[in-house]
This record gives structure tokens, sequence and C-alpha cells, in this order.
């Protein structure tokens, strides 16, 4: 295996206003709520305007049913208006576990010494996507560990290798990047390789709770992974993604600490993330984190469904570290992207014969393990369109001119055919006849209900020529 080892030095950034811990708390703590106030700032948020944290904690202090249940209704109606009835998809692929860093909640962590480190060669990463593209998968995300063996040239080097595998009709069309953070010059490399979002998360944004779960490593500095994303958007990425894991803390700080990272971005950059994640603690092996923050089901689902009235066009990701029953169930209060057919374990795509999780080859547990096929079933059972459209990556709708198309609502004009588009291909190239035969009404009833003649015909066009072997057209 060819190694990419050098380093770029990262110094030292000081703490950043944006984050006050302090301030937060005295917002969460000194908002008011009633029931008419929820009421009106769920129809601000209706109107597609953004929340201010003040609003932001009406919804979180809001704790009776009918309240509660207004929130979720109202998130369920934006998320429509914005996005449509569609579900984009995507795979991660763990390139490497090698970690220098020391965090109790995660199975990677370098005091793990039951952890079967590897790193994929290139062979090995081409078996990889080879057997993701057998199964549709047109997106992925590929995961790093923080080590000195991944370094910004190894990265763009792996991401290169990703889009050149074609299998048959498979292909990547998008990788997104989950890594330790760079400075501004290790940043530019990657983008050069053509990565679409980089996502770095906080993991949680309360200073000191930070200290308690990051006991070694570069990780352990707060402020030099609080500010990555500044150093990403210096560096040309105006596409990333931002995320908390649920259950460090209390989670009205962290919803709190997450539209405030939103608002710093938006404020410097003109564009906010263009993804949230909020992935919940999971068994990891040998983890070590009480459950003083445990966040329930019902808390989860309520501040799902804040983030999508706070951030009306920002793309909000649920993994599968929940199981498939939660993740049915609370997809439609604000969800846009799901992984499917999720293994987490290094080479484990391509590994047929060992099915069953090892944690100690993996991140965390995951607990949707259906295939990519079983959830596309099931969405369009949902009436819901699978999308793997890719199409604003390449129309340069990223960065302050996707908010120009997705702000005033274009995002549900172009976002509906591509998907449909994309589900075309994917019934073509892997359905099942009973899978084929449920997407066709599915795209037939979406096309009826389009109310734009020209792009109804146009899309009728395109979808002939998909049937007749063409791909990857998109609007």
């Amino acid at each position: 295996m060819k190694f990419y080892t050098q380093q770029y030095a990262i110094p030292d950034v000081p703490m950043q206003a944006f984050i006050d811990s302090e301030e937060i708390w005295d917002i969460i703590k000194n908002t008011s709520t009633s029931p008419e106030k929820v009421l009106e700032v769920i129809q601000k948020a209706l109107n597609k305007n953004r929340l201010s944290l003040q609003e932001v904690a009406v919804l979180i202090n809001a704790n009776d049913t009918a309240s509660v249940n207004a929130i979720k209704e109202g998130a369920k109606e934006l998320k429509n208006k914005v996005y449509g009835n569609r579900i984009v998809l995507f795979a991660p692929l763990y390139i490497g576990n090698k970690c220098s860093n020391n965090c109790s909640y995660c199975g990677f962590r370098s005091t793990n010494t039951e952890a079967e480190r590897k790193t994929l060669s290139d062979l090995e990463i081409t078996h990889e996507i080879e057997a993701l593209q057998e199964n549709g998968q047109k997106r992925l995300v590929l995961v790093y560990g923080e080590h000195r063996e991944y370094s910004p040239e190894y990265i763009a080097h792996t991401v290169k290798v990703a889009y050149i595998v074609k299998k048959n009709s498979g292909e990547i069309r998008r990788v997104n990047i989950n890594a330790a953070p760079l400075d501004i010059e290790g940043f530019r490399i990657v983008k050069e390789a053509g990565i679409g979002t980089y996502q770095i998360f906080q993991e949680t944004y309360h200073p000191e709770a930070y200290k308690w779960y990051h006991l070694g490593g570069k990780k352990s500095n707060f402020e030099n992974r609080l500010t990555a994303l500044d150093r990403a958007q210096e560096a040309g990425i105006d596409d990333v993604g931002i995320g908390v894991l649920f259950g460090l803390y209390d989670w009205r700080f962290e919803v709190m600490a997450l539209v405030r990272h939103t608002n710093h971005l938006e404020a410097c950059y003109n564009v906010g993330p263009h993804t949230i994640s909020f992935p919940r603690i999971k068994d990891a092996a040998g983890w070590e984190v009480g459950d003083k923050y445990f966040v329930s089901d019902a808390d989860f689902t309520k501040l799902i469904a804040i983030l999508r009235l706070a951030v009306p066009y920002t793309g909000m990701i649920l993994t599968a570290r929940e199981p498939a029953k939660l993740r049915d169930e609370i997809i439609q209060f604000g969800v846009s992207q799901i992984d499917g057919g999720t293994k987490i374990e290094i080479g484990s795509y391509s590994d047929t014969l060992n099915l069953k999780q090892n944690l100690n080859r993996e991140q965390f547990k995951i607990n949707d393990e259906r295939s990519l096929a079983e959830i596309i079933d099931e969405l369009l059972d949902k009436e819901m369109i699978p999308s793997f459209c890719t199409a604003c990556y390449r129309k340069g709708r990223t960065g302050e001119h996707f908010m120009e198309f997705s702000v005033p609502g274009f995002i549900k004009k172009f976002c509906t055919p591509n998907a449909i588009l994309t589900l075309v291909e994917y019934i073509e190239d892997y359905a099942i006849p009973s899978t084929a035969q449920k997407a066709w009404q599915i795209i037939e009833k979406n096309i009826n209900e389009m109310e734009d003649d020209k792009i109804k015909s146009s899309l009728i066009e395109k979808i002939e020529k998909v049937k007749m072997g063409q791909r990857d057209l998109y609007y």
C-alpha cells in the first residue's frame, strides 16, 4: 500500500465567540413559552424564514402534548414544502480505522487494544465500491480515522480512486468526506480531488463536556475542531456538513449550538451548512459513556422537528445508528437524507461471508441492517421518491449558488424531476419486478401532479432516453 504521510501543522486557533455556553443557557432558561408562542414560531418557519435562537428556545421549552404535536406537524409540512416527498440515499465507506485520538465513546479510540486496525488498499477500495455499485449506490461518504497516514494527499487519492471505479451500469457520482480537521492548504488539496460535502462534527459544542470525552490526541483541541469549517470555507470548500453526537451533553444546548454554528457560517460566508447530522450515541467496543444525557425517542423526534423548523433549507441526515422502525417513523418530520444498506466494518461491503457485526471492527453498532433494496421498497410503500441525485454539484449549485436556488423554493422544482430520473435508472438497472411496479406507479403519480407543463414534458422525454440506455440525465 502507498502511504501519503506529509503533514500540515494546524495552528492553535483562539476560542471563537460564536459558541458562548453561558449565552446559550441564558437564552434557554430565560425564554418563556406558551401554545400561542409556539404556533407563532411555527408559522414563521412555514413562511420559510430562519428562526432566531430565542425562537428556537420557545420550541425547545414547549413540553405540552399539543405544542409538541404542533411542532412535529409543522416540521412535516415544511419538509414537504421545501423538499417534496423525495429522500436522498447514500452509503458510508470506511477507508481506515487507525486513529491517534482517545475519545471515550468511539470504538476506534487509540486505547482500544481489541480493535482490529486496517486501512484499505486501492484494490480493496475498488472491491468495496464495486459491491456498492452492484446494489445501485451512486453517492458515498468516505470516512477516516485521525492518523498520520490519512493526510490530505491520501484522502484526495482515495477520492480519485472512488470516482474511477465503474462496474457494469454502476458509477459513483458524488464523494463526500468525513475526516479530521485540516489546515487551509490541506483543505485545498482535498477540494481539488472533486469532493462534495466535507463533514466535521463537533460531537458536543459544550467546551467542558468536550473535555470529559476527548482524553487525548489532536481531537482534544476543542477550538481547532470548532473552527475547522471556517478553514474549509477559506480554502474554497463551500459545501460543508455539521453535526452533534447526541447523548454526550444536554440535547437542548446542542440544538441551540447547531443553530448558532449555522448562523456563524451564514454571517461569515453567506452560506450555512449543506447538511446537519444528529447521530445518537450507540454501543461501541469498550465504550465509557454514561446515560446521564441519554436522549429518549420522544426527545429525539422533537429535536429533529425543531431543527427542520429552525433551518428550512439545510439537508438533514438520519443515520442507520437508529433502528428501522424508528427511522421509518421520524423520517417524515424533517429528514432529507438517509444511508441505506450500511456496513461500517472495514472491508465489509465486499465480504459476503462475514455477515455478523463485530464491534471490534467498527466504530459503533448499526441498528438498521436493511439492504438498500429493502429500504427503497419501503420508501416506495410510503409514496416517497428514493433519490440518488447529484445534479447540483454538476451544475455548480453549491454554497451561495445553492442558497439562491433553494431559498425561493426552486430546490423542489428541480430536485423532484432529478430524483425521478435517478429512480428510473435504478428501476432499469437494479430493481426486482415488484419494486419496479411500485416505482412506476409513484413516478406516474408525481408527474401527473406537476404544475409546470414544460418540465413535465421534458421529464417524460428524459425518462424515455433513460429507458433507451442513456444515463446521468438531470436538470
